[in-house]
């Protein structure tokens, strides 16, 4: 009878631990709402894409522990393969936007090796090609039907992780460079923020999302059959938590003050 047969593919190599899932989701929550208040309280709209990947974790996490009562449903595994997989691209754009306005604030534009109106732009329109293709890279394994479907999506996810990766990289250097000249000659604005704390926090964030990515493009470059995704465990050691510790340590950069102002924003063309 049609629509009697099994499915092709097994969505899941393992039954989801509804105890890890239920756990990383309520972690997640907790962690979403400290940010939204932050975000609401200081005014600081840039870091909303940081807030939603807040919210795609403590979904994406809830859908997990939903699959463990059902391994066949489709929309739990398409939830929690989206969400989960996209949520560290939405916190690198807020980091992205950090560094544009800790620029821009500390009057330090001309140290920077990248133009303030530019380095946003650059970085989140490079997020935006990585959301695109690991996004599409999830659907095509969604869909897949047999083995070269799955492989196709695993090698597209694999090179929008391997662009993040080199993007993330390229504004790590930028940053540094940026973080060095302003040491060796601070501006007087540069005295009115703690701009240090703020980049040591970029710096941390940019480790941990660095370290799950690449741990993502080993597991995907292992295949389906590899142990990275035949196994649940390694999903929270190399995802989930640094994901939580980058929500953690980025709580206290919801500052107004590292605000441009109006002027600004339209003079360096800031998101």
């Amino acid at each position: 009878m049609p629509g009697s047969e099994p499915p092709e593919y097994v969505l899941w190599p393992y039954r989801p631990s509804i105890a890890g899932g239920v756990i990383a989701c309520i972690v997640f929550a907790i962690l979403t709402i400290i940010h939204i208040y932050r975000l609401i309280r200081n005014r600081t709209w840039f870091c909303i894409p940081f807030v939603v990947g807040a919210l795609f974790e403590a979904i994406g996490y809830a859908a997990r522990a939903k699959a463990h009562s059902d391994t066949t449903s489709k929309n739990p595994y398409i939830i929690q393969s989206m969400l989960i997989l996209l949520a560290p691209i939405l916190f690198a754009a807020s980091i992205y936007m950090i560094l544009g306005r800790l620029i821009v604030r500390t009057d330090s534009v001309r140290l920077s090796i990248v133009r303030a109106n530019w380095l946003t732009k650059i970085f989140v329109g490079g997020d935006i090609l990585c959301f695109c293709i690991q996004g599409g890279g999830a659907g095509l394994l969604i869909k897949a039907k047999d083995e070269d479907g799955f492989k196709m999506g695993e090698n597209t996810i694999l090179g929008g992780l391997i662009l993040q990766i080199l993007i993330f990289a390229f504004f790590v250097v930028v940053a540094n460079i940026w973080h060095r000249r302003l040491n060796a000659v601070p501006t007087a604005a540069s005295a009115q923020i703690p701009w240090g704390k703020y980049i040591w926090i970029l710096y941390a964030s940019s480790v941990f999302i660095t370290i799950r990515n690449f741990c993502r493009v080993i597991e995907y470059a292992m295949g389906k059959d590899g142990y990275l995704l035949s196994n649940e465990w390694p999903l929270y050691l190399y995802d989930s938590l640094p994901m939580m510790l980058t929500l953690v340590v980025c709580i206290t950069w919801y500052d107004p003050n590292i605000k441009p102002g109006k002027m600004a924003d339209h003079e360096y063309g800031m998101w």
